[in-house]
Parts: C-alpha cells; sequence; structure tokens
C-alpha cells in the first residue's frame, strides 16, 4: 500500500494545474475529480477504522450526495493542494491502521456498498482505490504496471465481493500469464487473458480487448463492480 501511494504521489506531483483539469477514464471526472476522491475515500475508511476501534458505529459517508460534493469542492485545486491532500489522508490513514488495538481487528464494519469488512480488508479496498485511480488518470500508468502480487490481490478482492452477490452471472476466470484461476457459479463460459487485460475488464476499464471467451460471440460484460 505505501508504494502504490508513493507511486500516485509522484504521478500526481508530475502534473501541471493545467493537466489536472485533463480527461480521465471515468468521465466525466477529471484528473482533479479522482485526485480529491482518492484522498476523501482515504478518509472515509479513516471512518471506519475508527467504528472497529470504538465500536461506535461511524458511517464510511454521511450520504452519497455529500461524497460528491466534497470531491466536486476539491476538484478544481490547483496541483500543489492536491498532492497535499493525498499526502496527508494517505498519512492519516496509515496513522489509524499502525495504532489500531489488537482487538479491533476482527471487529466487522459496514462499507458504503453495504458490504461486511474487517480492517484487514479494509487495506485491500485501499490499495485498490490507489492502484485502480492511478490508472484511471490516463497519464501512462497502465494495469500493465501494477505489481503482479498488488494486481492478483485486488482480481482475488473483487472476485470475493462478486461472490457475496446474487445478481452475478456464472463464469470462470483465468489468467493466461499466471496460475490465477476463479470460478463464480458453474456453468457459464470461462474468460481468459493476461492478469492486466483481466483487471481492466473486472474494473469496467476496457470492454474485455485482450481476452477470449470459451462461448462464441464477443466477451460479456463484467459484473458491476461497486
Amino acid at each position: 500500500m505505501a508504494a502504490s501511494t508513493d507511486r500516485f504521489v509522484r504521478t500526481v506531483k508530475a502534473l501541471t494545474d493545467a493537466e489536472v483539469g485533463g480527461p480521465t477514464l471515468v468521465p466525466p471526472w477529471t484528473r482533479g475529480h479522482v485526485i480529491t476522491h482518492v484522498a476523501r475515500a482515504a478518509d472515509s475508511l479513516c471512518r471506519l477504522l475508527a467504528w472497529a476501534r470504538t465500536g461506535v458505529e461511524t458511517p464510511q459517508y454521511a450520504d452519497m450526495d455529500t461524497r460528491a460534493a466534497e470531491i466536486e469542492a476539491g476538484a478544481r485545486r490547483p496541483v500543489d493542494e492536491l498532492l497535499a491532500d493525498v499526502l496527508t489522508s494517505a498519512e492519516r490513514f496509515d496513522d489509524a491502521l499502525r495504532t489500531l488495538p489488537e482487538a479491533a481487528w476482527s471487529y466487522q464494519v459496514r462499507m458504503r456498498t453495504g458490504e461486511l469488512r474487517t480492517p484487514d480488508a479494509l487495506v485491500l479496498a485501499r490499495l485498490r482505490e490507489l492502484e485502480v485511480h492511478h490508472v484511471d488518470l490516463a497519464t501512462g500508468y497502465t494495469f500493465a504496471q501494477v505489481p503482479p502480487q498488488a494486481a492478483r490481490w485486488i482480481i482475488d478482492d473483487l472476485i470475493a465481493a462478486q461472490r457475496r452477490r446474487e445478481d452475478v452471472p456464472p463464469m470462470r476466470i483465468e489468467a493466461t500469464d499466471t496460475d490465477l484461476a476463479h470460478e463464480l457459479g458453474t456453468g457459464g463460459p470461462t474468460i481468459r487473458g493476461a492478469r492486466a487485460d483481466l483487471l481492466g475488464w473486472l474494473t469496467g476499464r476496457t470492454d474485455g480487448t485482450g481476452l477470449t471467451t470459451s462461448r462464441p460471440g464477443p466477451v460479456l460484460d463484467a459484473p458491476y463492480w461497486i
């Protein structure tokens, strides 16, 4: 997570104020929106860690309108302010993790999506935010550059989330460049491709380019992931 933060920070630091308003892989958000979201998401995870620490229910976000307003409010700041926000919010999350009492690590909190997670799983959520949104900045960092172990953890985490849902179509996912394989239900097609291509598809950033399917026709759309 620390290495992912460092890479994200280096990319933000290299931007100009004009580039902050540039397009991303998640329109209509600009780079300023994505960067602000990464900072506010760290703060939202701090609230969940406070819940685990105290046992007092503390929602990840007050509501989705508030979440959207916070992102919009910070999106047009200059690079220096965005960079400082990313750094200080990352430090708050890191400190909250490192000072978490041992008993709190087994406490379950509810994310905004409704899923229950213990603090160790919040680390995976943070790693996913950093790596996927780094790619979203569209500055040259791609899914192929996500470190192999991080990519595997993120894919495992995405699949675990899909298994908790009832409306996910059956499928098997196989990476052609590693031993990664997952089964979602039975009887569905097998989707094959490089780990990076699978990660881009599972997060909805690509349309399945580079992947193959065992059934006739195009690769189906990935299940909605968050």
